[in-house]
């Protein structure tokens, strides 16, 4: 089986020492990416950890595809305690920070309690430098990424860190990379900040590499050469088929569609494209450099997640506008879709839904933590009560759209998903649009053979977070290239993602979770009945628990 190589570098942040380790045979078994990331954490995190305390660790891995030249691959993970849902979370982000973080050698970097001081931490080849930074308080991530070039040489892809948010603790911060590439699920930015980092830089003469298959020259090719509404759109192009579906969140999940998505679909941000952006090493190219002539306003996107969450579910029917909030998530490093969701609680408790100026000013407040900021920046699981609102989250998590109501399978996945109410942990969405063959879709109403296809979903969603490989490369990595390159039976691949779930199930039952946090902020027939089956496919309690020894055996 192929695997990432190098030692653990770990960075003791209090101390400001630095240790290198072994870890072959975690790399072995689990691949690299999140299924490293996952085990190291269930190694070495304790249970009763504080996600915002000292005694968390952060946990930055590449997969062994991240030192090939193969499409799909120009992404990097991130594992630590969730300071939004409490549980073992991981978080991967594309951009071109993975092939740096590659060239130091590494296999994985940990980070462990906290500098007293604003730092910046520099890992290379031949060795890690600690940074006071005490002028970067409060920098946007521009700011933080302008610092690094001026001062070190290094450009954005060199660089991962946080803006006010993270620095701020807000429970849904994300760790930005190029600017506009995210961890963004989480608040893995509040981890980062907690420990007084403000960046993190990877730089190194190390050339590692991998001799792939001729499956990675023809997916590759494919890559190039598709002609998909992706490459148009990026994934915004799902809004107006997810608006006629009746799978649209609107106006804080109060309605399933949005008279006014066609203002804010892929045709919207199409018209708004000012070139091609992709990854390290990716000839798919589906990112989206934005401008609008009328307002100068640039970004990147926005994608589906963002246009649902800033858009139709604030009751915002303007493109311009939901630029502007992306933009402003990813200069305060906030994760979008929670953000959004928590925006359009807000706009909900004050009947101000439509209202584009007041989402950019409740933005920024949640970032900087003033006023209501203060307390939406818990997110809406911590404050739906005082705002009199009702809680849609799944396990402290804001929801993500292709809303389970109408996809019931998708329903489930939400439930099931270890790190919350997460589209891409399970993405049942895919199966019941349909967005897949006609012999792999599911009727999108009800859960009949649903438990089962979501298991093997989870699983290889967990094999692809730990190879590194994008989930957009569905149409062109199929199972028998992925085994290829991993040079491995993709059932036996398999079964490394099904460890990966069962490491995170069982370190969450460690800390509390159990079937009663596999819910949804809805009914639907025959759901229990579905989630005692996905239970019992796993192998699990009924009670959602995993028997210590399927994983500690």
């Amino acid at each position: 089986m192929r695997h990432a190589e190098g030692p653990l570098l770990t960075v003791d942040l209090s101390d400001r020492t630095v240790d290198e380790t072994g870890c072959s045979d975690v790399l072995g078994a689990f691949i690299g990416g999140r299924g490293v990331g996952t085990k190291l954490a269930y190694d070495r995190l304790p249970f009763d950890a504080d996600p915002l305390g000292e005694e968390n660790r952060l946990f930055l891995t590449t997969g062994p595809l991240q030192t090939s030249r193969t499409s799909f691959t120009g992404r990097m993970s991130a594992t630590a305690l969730s300071p939004l849902t409490g549980g073992l979370l991981s978080s991967n982000a594309g951009g071109f920070l993975s092939r740096n973080f590659a060239a130091t050698g590494y296999a994985a970097v940990e980070l462990v309690g906290a500098s007293d001081e604003p730092a910046a931490i520099h890992v290379r080849d031949d060795r890690v430098e600690f940074e006071p930074v005490p002028g970067l308080e409060g920098a946007l991530v521009s700011e933080v990424t302008e610092y690094v070039r001026e001062t070190h040489g290094l450009d954005a892809e060199h660089v991962a860190c946080v803006g006010p948010a993270g620095e701020n603790l807000v429970r849904f911060a994300s760790i930005m990379t190029s600017e506009h590439r995210t961890f963004g699920r989480g608040g893995l930015g509040a981890v980062l900040g907690s420990k007084n980092v403000k960046a993190i830089t990877f730089d190194g003469d190390l050339e590692p590499s991998v001799e792939l298959p001729d499956a990675a020259t023809e997916i590759h090719r494919e890559a190039a050469t598709a002609d998909h509404v992706m490459k148009r759109q990026g994934t915004a192009g799902l809004t107006a088929f997810a608006n006629e579906v009746g799978a649209l969140p609107t106006r804080y999940f109060s309605e399933l569609s949005f008279e006014g998505a066609g203002e804010i679909d892929g045709d919207a941000v199409e018209t708004r494209k000012v070139g091609k952006g992709t990854c390290s090493q990716c000839a798919f190219a589906c990112k989206l450099p934005t401008r609008d002539e009328r307002t100068g306003l640039e970004t990147e996107g926005p994608e589906y997640e963002t246009v649902m969450a800033f858009g139709s579910n604030a009751g915002v029917g303007d493109i311009r506008a939901v630029m502007k909030s992306n933009d402003l998530c990813d200069e305060f490093g906030l994760d979008t879709i929670s953000c959004g969701d928590v925006v359009s609680a807000y706009l909900a408790s004050e009947d101000r839904f439509g209202d584009a100026d007041l989402v950019h000013e409740t933005v920024e407040r949640i970032a900087y933590r003033e006023g209501i900021g203060d307390r939406l920046a818990e997110g809406i699981d911590r404050v739906h009560e005082e705002l009199g609102v009702e809680n849609w989250t799944a396990k402290g998590m804001e929801f993500a759209a292709h809303d389970g109501r109408a996809l019931n399978g998708q329903a489930l996945a939400f439930a099931t998903a270890n790190r919350g109410a997460d589209h891409l942990y399970g993405s049942m969405y895919t199966h019941e649009y349909p967005l897949v063959s006609p012999d792999a879709a599911f009727d999108p109403e009800g859960f009949e053979g649903k438990p089962e296809r979501l298991v093997r979903k989870e699983n290889h969603n967990a094999l692809l977070d730990s190879a590194i490989v994008c989930r957009f490369s569905r149409d062109v990595v199929s199972e028998d290239r992925l085994a290829a390159l991993l040079d491995a039976d993709y059932e036996a691949l398999l079964a490394v993602g099904e460890r990966v779930v069962d490491l995170e199930r069982r370190f969450n039952n460690e800390r509390g979770f159990d079937r009663v946090d596999d819910s949804l902020p809805y009914d639907l027939p025959g759901f229990e009945a579905a989630l005692s089956e996905y239970y019992s496919m796993r192998g699990w309690g009924d009670d959602g628990t995993v028997p210590p020894g399927r994983v500690d055996g």
